[in-house]
C-alpha cells in the first residue's frame, strides 16, 4: 500500500469515528482545522465536511482559511479542490460536481437580500435563495465571484476576477465583470 492508499485508509476510519459525532463537534473540529496546512489539515477537513454536508465525493481537496457556511445545503462530486482563502455560503443550495477546480479567493454565494420592507434596513429584509450548480469539468480562476441563480455547465472556464450570474453555457471561457462569453472550446481545440 502506497503513501496515497494509506492517507485513504487513515481518512475512511476517522472518517467512520466522526460519522457518530454530532454535527456542532465536526463544525468545530473543522474550524479548529481551517489553518492547518498539509495532509493532516486536508484530512481533518475531508472527514469533517463529508459528515457535515448533504453528498461529498472522493478525493476532495479544502485547502486552508477556507470558509463554508451552511454546509447542509451543499453537494460536492468526486476530484474537487478549492484553494485556500475561499467563501461558500450554500444557504440557497449550491451543487460542485466532479473535477472542479476552484482557485483561491472566491466566493459562492447562493442568497440575496430583498428590499420590500421599507421600515427595515435592507440587510434585515428577508433573504432570497439563489441555488448554485456547477457542473463538471469547470475551473474557476482566482478571485472569482460566483452569486445565484447560477447554472455553470459542464467544461466550462471562469476566468480569474470575474463575476458570474445566470446561465454560462459549457464548453466555454468566460471573463469579465459582469461575465460575458469569450470564446467556444472544444476537446478538439489545441489550445485548451
Amino acid at each position: 500500500m502506497g503513501k496515497r492508499g494509506h492517507y485513504q485508509y487513515l481518512t475512511n476510519v476517522i472518517g467512520k469515528i466522526f460519522g457518530i459525532l454530532p454535527k456542532s463537534v465536526l463544525k468545530f473540529i473543522y474550524g479548529l482545522t481551517c489553518n492547518m496546512s498539509g495532509f493532516v489539515g486536508l484530512g481533518f477537513r475531508y472527514v469533517c465536511l463529508k459528515n457535515m454536508i448533504k453528498t461529498c465525493g472522493e478525493n476532495v481537496a479544502i485547502f486552508p482559511y477556507c470558509i463554508i457556511r451552511h454546509p447542509e445545503n451543499l453537494s460536492i462530486g468526486s476530484n474537487v479542490s478549492i484553494h485556500p482563502y475561499c467563501y461558500i455560503d450554500a444557504i440557497g443550495g449550491v451543487d460542485i460536481n466532479d473535477n472542479v477546480s476552484i482557485a483561491n479567493h472566491c466566493s459562492i454565494i447562493s442568497f440575496g437580500h430583498s428590499w420590500e420592507n421599507k421600515e427595515e434596513p435592507i440587510k434585515y429584509n428577508p433573504l432570497i435563495m439563489t441555488p448554485i450548480e456547477i457542473g463538471s469539468d469547470v475551473w474557476i480562476g482566482c478571485g472569482v465571484r460566483i452569486i445565484g441563480p447560477c447554472k455553470i455547465e459542464s467544461r466550462t472556464v471562469i476566468a480569474a476576477g470575474a463575476v458570474a450570474r445566470g446561465s454560462l453555457a459549457g464548453h466555454s471561457i468566460y471573463g469579465g465583470v459582469p461575465v460575458k462569453l469569450i470564446k467556444k472550446i472544444s476537446s478538439l481545440d489545441p489550445n485548451f
